[in-house]
């Protein structure tokens, strides 16, 4: 028993060296997460900070994942590009809402808005040697007017799209439609690194971003 509670703290304070060691100067902790994202059995230990530095929309967000590998804490990686600033929601404020890890897969999810209301999840796995972005959806909208809802699968391609409008005089009929782009390249580094992607839907016409 000793021994065991002796392991656990040996343990934790090493997690405090290397959360010491990767942390950015002047950062504050905001979220901390655990689970498993390479295989391997052995949780890794994902760490967001708000840190000091200032963005266009506020603070500059940093993720950070840590991989235990014989009892040695090292960096996996970290972005500053795939959680948004601090004021980047809007009249909402914060955007950020929650990370998980669910079946390997590293969840983030954002939100921000007035009235008119947006959020959007994103989901990542470790391969390639990267934390690529396989899926993301989002939804855009206002109450009694429309929302428009995005399903995009880029393992697969397949990209699910729906308007539904409660404002048919202004906004007209609703809409839906599925297509398929493949070929799109994204990961942790890049997320919100350039302005934002858009696509075309060839039927509705309608302008896809993510």
């Amino acid at each position: 028993m000793r021994k065991t509670v002796f392991l656990l703290c040996m343990a934790a304070g090493t997690l405090c060296l290397a959360q010491k060691q990767f942390q950015p100067a002047g950062s504050t902790l905001l979220e901390t997460i655990d689970g498993d994202l390479d295989g391997d059995k052995i949780p890794e230990k994902v760490l967001i900070y708000t840190t000091a530095d200032e963005g266009e929309l506020g603070k500059i967000r940093e993720i950070q994942i840590l991989k235990n590998a014989g009892g040695k804490w090292t960096l996996l990686e970290k972005s500053r590009n795939a959680i948004l600033e601090s004021g980047g929601g809007g009249m909402m404020g914060d955007p950020y809402g929650e990370t998980k890890i669910e079946k390997g897969i590293l969840i983030i999810s954002q939100m921000g808005g007035s009235s008119w209301k947006w959020d959007v999840t994103d989901k990542y796995r470790f391969q390639n040697g990267h934390f690529e972005l396989i899926g993301t959806s989002s939804t855009y909208g206002r109450p009694g007017d429309y929302w428009k809802d995005v399903d995009f699968n880029l393992s697969t391609g397949q990209l699910n799209y729906t308007n539904e409008v409660e404002n048919t005089a202004e906004y007209g009929k609703s809409s839906k439609e599925t297509y398929i782009h493949k070929g799109v390249k994204i990961n942790l580094q890049n997320r919100n690194q350039d302005k934002q992607r858009k696509i075309i839907l060839p039927k509705t016409k309608e302008e896809v971003y993510f």
